[in-house]
């Protein structure tokens, strides 16, 4: 029996998330990760924080069928520099302009200023999914670039980029895993005494002299975003030296996400918010993105970002915390060591086999420290 030919599809590069219609994109991103949704998307286009002047500029692949309908879509970008990504590729786009090249613009497949994974090909099926990749490689080639990259693939997607011969990349991520505790106690219970005594002191240490108050949904407030911002700006300016969002991101946040975010924030005796932690509530993971802090507070930070999130994971039954990029120090937390991918396609043979050469050297040393991190977990060890 002859195959059936594959459906009629139309494949364009779009300028921009916003402008499409948000229950087609949403239904292709299939609602458990807040961030590859249509609200947070284009709220940072909205808000100024991609687009014209920051070196992300919009361009989402977009698949339609013969009645114009979106059957597939990926957020991409236009990227000027390698600032905001989390998966450092500096070092190839230094070797790639040594050697004569134009390493950017180079194509982005990614959430903004987000290293959390999740699907970056929204698309019902794989048929489908792959013309995203086909698209990207065409995007690549007709326009010259250097390169296209897709940062924190769900491991799922996976296959769909390494059977297209693109480049595969780990790294290595702390996420909290919730075994169905009853409550913190009953996590502090699988750890090993010494680290069990650590984690209560620093939360004790943490909140003296302090009231924590948590806030979500319609219960945000104006001054809660105000301080929200505050704690935004100060840390970005250490780490970045200028915020990636704007002001305007987080009062979008606060329209369209509201019920999806949950803010803990620290008071100080004049009732003064010195502190504050952004938490977003996927369905099943509570996923920690923002923090900042206006006062030296020990243990501050572990008990906002770390112990709070663990308590918020196991009242509401979600399965894992994902807190960021990189930190070693939420090991000895509970947070344990997992894998994160990226996926890269590179135009130029020869600037191909050395990218390949380079993460077969980083992976070798990236599977050795998996292997010692894994060893050093916190936990009681089995009799």
């Amino acid at each position: 029996m002859a195959e059936a030919d594959p459906p009629p599809r139309t494949i364009s590069l779009g300028t921009g998330i916003a402008g499409l219609d948000a229950g087609a994109w949403d239904a292709l991103a299939g609602g458990g990760n807040p961030f590859v949704g249509h609200a947070f998307l284009s709220l940072l286009e909205q808000s100024g924080s991609v687009g014209a002047g920051t070196g992300w500029q919009p361009a989402p692949l977009l698949v339609e069928d013969d009645a114009g309908a979106l059957v597939a879509a990926a957020p991409a970008y236009l990227k000027a520099h390698s600032q905001g990504e989390y998966v450092f590729d500096h070092a190839w786009a230094d070797a790639w302009t040594r050697a004569g090249g134009d390493y950017y613009p180079k194509l982005q497949i990614a959430v903004p200023f987000t290293p959390v994974p999740g699907p970056r090909l929204l698309a019902h099926g794989d048929a489908d999914a792959a013309l995203l990749i086909r698209a990207a490689e065409a995007v690549v080639r007709q326009n010259g670039l250097s390169s296209a990259h897709t940062t924190f693939v769900d491991p799922a997607q996976l296959p769909l980029f390494e059977s297209a011969g693109w480049l595969l990349r780990r790294d290595i991520q702390f996420h909290f895993a919730n075994a169905g505790y009853a409550g913190f106690d009953d996590f502090l219970a699988t750890l090993n005494a010494a680290k069990r005594k650590q984690l209560r002191k620093e939360r004790a240490r943490a909140v003296e002299g302090l009231r924590i108050e948590q806030v979500t949904g319609a219960a945000i407030g104006p001054d809660h975003w105000d301080a929200m911002w505050l704690f935004y700006q100060d840390t970005g300016a250490r780490k970045w030296g200028q915020p990636y969002l704007t002001r305007e991101a987080f009062d979008l946040m606060g329209a369209s996400m509201a019920d999806d975010i949950i803010l803990v924030l620290a008071y100080d005796g004049d009732g003064r918010a010195v502190a504050g932690a952004m938490h977003f509530v996927g369905a099943d993971t509570l996923y920690g993105r923002y923090w900042g802090c206006l006062a030296d507070i020990p243990y501050l930070h572990f008990e906002l970002c770390y112990y709070r999130a663990i308590d918020i994971a196991i009242e509401r039954g979600l399965a894992r915390v994902e807190a960021g990029a990189q930190g070693g120090h939420k090991l000895a937390r509970g947070y344990g060591p997992v894998a994160t991918w990226s996926a890269h396609f590179i135009a130029d043979p020869g600037f191909r086999r050395a990218v390949a050469d380079y993460l077969e050297t980083e992976r070798r040393a990236e599977e050795a420290e998996m292997e010692w991190l894994e060893g050093h977990l916190p936990f009681r060890r089995a009799d």
